[in-house]
């Protein structure tokens, strides 16, 4: 074959790839991309588990995280999500563990400041669901906070373990609302609202708020402080006298908390897990974590979060922008 020959079979072959990949490209273009970046984001982000220790395949002990506030903000679905607390995510690993006979116990470490009402509510219920069908241990190992609702979570396990400089307690209910209302004034923005009952708006950041709402709110407000405070005394064994003594809102440490009957013993999350084995007579388990598969398209998340998220100012600016409009009451200690 002469070399006329040769060069002619190449720029054959070339204009076949040029011509499949343009095919494909449009054929891409013209289905619903966004589905296929949803399937793509579905099938990475699926749960794997990761071996801490090895050990013993039918005595397992599961070791679950919760950091940072607890809320579902759905990030899991978003391009440019962050890394951060996955709610929808942690509701899936405990139901994993209810679903598995050769988990014999759970480690829940906790470093949070709280969060929303419901979602820490989640957690407990699917907890106290683990416990109840399943009747097998778990201990909270409290890290540098575990506060408000991070506490609520950690009340109905078998043992909690702080370290002395932990922060934990704030057991109440915050409500926070913005008000911008005379910065519209100072700046000529006019805003019109047409409501079908005198409440429709209440909690509007465009005015201030009257004391009939404020009553309303306060009264919503003493119905989770007290749904916190039922949930304390269940799951510490202790009168509601004694909860409430220490239930206004206060921080402490991890001193206090031992003190006042809210934690159980010091230690950090490898004591924690000794111990269990140690109480269970499975000193062979195996300790494993649960984790979120990575591909690319989580990688891009990352990424394009980072090229066009901005600064952190920037993100707390977007979060106060998603927010203020929806104000709701909080287990956590500090605001929003």
């Amino acid at each position: 074959m002469n070399l006329k020959r040769w060069i002619a079979l190449g720029v054959a072959a070339l204009l076949l790839v040029i011509s499949i990949g343009v095919n494909t490209l449009s054929s891409m273009l013209s289905s619903d991309f966004t589905s296929i970046f949803e399937e793509m984001m579905a099938t990475s982000n699926t749960a794997s588990e990761y071996v801490v220790e090895d050990g013993s395949v039918s005595d397992r002990i599961a070791v679950l995280t919760v950091d940072g506030v607890i809320q579902d903000t759905g990030q899991a679905t978003s391009l440019f999500a962050t890394a951060g607390y996955n709610h929808q995510f942690f509701m899936d690993q405990l139901e994993m563990i209810k679903e598995d006979n050769s988990i014999k116990g759970v480690v829940l470490k906790v470093n949070s400041p709280g969060g929303g009402v419901v979602e820490s509510a989640q957690i407990y219920d699917k907890i106290m669901e683990i416990k109840e069908e399943r009747q097998i241990p778990i201990y909270v190992s409290m890290g540098a906070m575990a506060a408000s609702g991070g506490y609520y979570i950690s009340a109905p396990a078998d043992k909690i373990f702080v370290n002395k400089e932990t922060m934990t307690g704030s057991i109440g209910v915050i409500f926070s609302a913005l008000n911008y209302g005379e910065f519209a004034d100072k700046y000529g923005f006019d805003f019109i609202t047409i409501k079908t009952g005198p409440y429709k708006d209440m909690g509007s950041a465009t005015r201030e708020m009257t004391e009939e709402e404020r009553a309303l709110f306060q009264e919503m407000a003493n119905d989770s402080y007290e749904t916190f405070v039922d949930v304390i005394e269940q799951g510490r064994g202790m009168s509601e006298a004694e909860v409430k003594k220490i239930a206004d809102g206060r921080i402490m440490n991890g001193r206090q908390a031992v003190e006042s009957g809210l934690a159980d013993d010091y230690g950090y999350a490898e004591d924690v897990v000794a111990a269990i084995k140690t109480d269970l007579g499975i000193e062979n388990a195996q300790v494993f974590e649960y984790g979120i598969n990575q591909d690319f398209t989580s990688l891009f998340a990352m990424k394009a979060s980072s090229l066009f998220g901005g600064s952190l100012e920037t993100e707390l600016m977007g979060q106060l922008l998603a927010d203020y409009s929806a104000p709701r009451m909080m287990y956590l200690y500090g605001e929003m």
